[in-house]
């Protein structure tokens, strides 16, 4: 079946069902409107619905699966940014929130099971939280996954690269709690929060390791309730990245350690929440199936096919981290995930969904 005739169209209506990750009915009816392209070309049947913490994901199995292939239908665009960017053609370039990450990848998913002469041996995967760490889908994708030759995730390419190997990722929250008192009257009655907070985040900023690949990123700060008011309270949001499970231990461990500390501020208490919440996919998990890749992707259209290792995480570090082959960015070739502006290459969507169908063949 050529992909002319439908795949610029099914994503046109994707990227058209806004689709938010803290929206639960949202992506439960991008979901949905998923399920029916699958009906409509593949003759799929209808989906078992996986619902988890009030979260609707999608599973289809045909005969005794080999094979997962992986993807999400939630986006990080708020409801209402299709008002002011709706999808959009332009020439060979399609725009619009989450077309890059990851709706085209969904389209080269269906596109490369409706090439294949028969789906048995297949599970198709598709989550609706993957944007926010996958808290109601990490188990589902590990247990869909389990025991099977191979999975193939339909993240989006590094400009045409797949994901060879991902860095693991911990979150984590670290918590101030303080004294309050008027910052005018008696400022030394109080004990700072936010203070605690700052002479915290030096520190803990140091903990990250450049010559390891390690990252330890604070991200969302808050601290106090009115500008005459010595907070009582802090907080702040880390982001953790890193190549191997050992930096991740290393961090957690400093982190422990530097919360447990006497505190800088006399009379404030820090306190320690979350934790990895993915563990890296290593290059060893996708170095067979790459080597696959490469040797079919000139038949499948597919030129100079190169593999990178990447910073962000994805459900494939699940699957890869109970010890399930995985080859990641299968997806769309384009740039700008999580940007404004974000694109895809249409003419790039048959010749992955061939490369795709031929992993599939060459693997079940």
């Amino acid at each position: 079946m050529s992909g002319t005739s439908w795949t610029t169209a099914a994503l046109g209506e994707l990227v058209s069902c806004e689709s938010p990750s803290a929206d639960a009915d949202a992506t439960r009816r991008c979901g949905e409107l998923l399920a029916g392209l699958v009906v409509t070309h593949l003759d799929g049947g209808p989906p078992e619905r996986v619902e988890v913490g009030g979260r609707t994901h999608l599973s289809w199995t045909w005969g005794d699966p080999r094979v997962l292939v992986l993807g999400h239908v939630d986006t990080v665009w708020p409801m209402g940014t299709l008002a002011r960017w709706p999808f959009l053609l332009d020439g060979d370039v399609a725009t619009g929130p989450g077309v890059f990450d990851m709706k085209a990848g969904l389209v080269q998913a269906l596109l490369a099971l409706s090439l294949l002469d028969r789906l048995d041996g297949v599970r198709l995967l598709v989550t609706a939280d993957e944007e926010l760490g996958s808290p109601t889908s990490a188990d589902l994708v590990r247990d869909s996954a389990r025991g099977l030759a191979a999975t193939f995730v339909c993240e989006p390419s590094a400009a045409g690269a797949l994901k060879t190997a991902r860095k693991g990722i911990a979150l984590y929250d670290v918590t101030v709690t303080g004294r309050a008192a008027h910052a005018g009257l008696e400022p030394e009655k109080g004990a700072n929060a936010g203070l605690a907070l700052a002479h915290a985040l030096v520190a803990i900023a140091e903990l990250g390791r450049a010559d390891r690949g390690t990252t330890v990123t604070p991200t969302v700060l808050a601290a106090g309730t009115t500008t005459n008011t010595v907070p009582a309270a802090a907080s702040a949001a880390l982001d953790v990245r890193a190549a191997v499970p050992a930096e991740l231990d290393r961090v957690e461990r400093d982190l422990r350690a530097l919360v447990a500390a006497e505190p800088v501020v006399p009379g404030t208490r820090l306190e320690l929440g979350g934790g990895v919440n993915r563990p890296p996919l290593d290059a060893a998990s996708s170095a067979d199936l790459f080597a696959i890749a490469r040797q079919l992707a000139p038949a499948a259209g597919v030129a100079d096919l190169r593999g990178v290792a990447v910073g962000g995480g994805s459900d494939g570090n699940f699957t890869a981290g109970i010890g399930v082959p995985t080859l990641d960015g299968l997806g769309a070739v384009g740039d700008g995930a999580h940007a404004e502006g974000e694109h895809v290459l249409l003419s790039h969507v048959e010749p992955r969904a061939r490369l795709l169908a031929s992993l599939i063949e060459e693997v079940r």
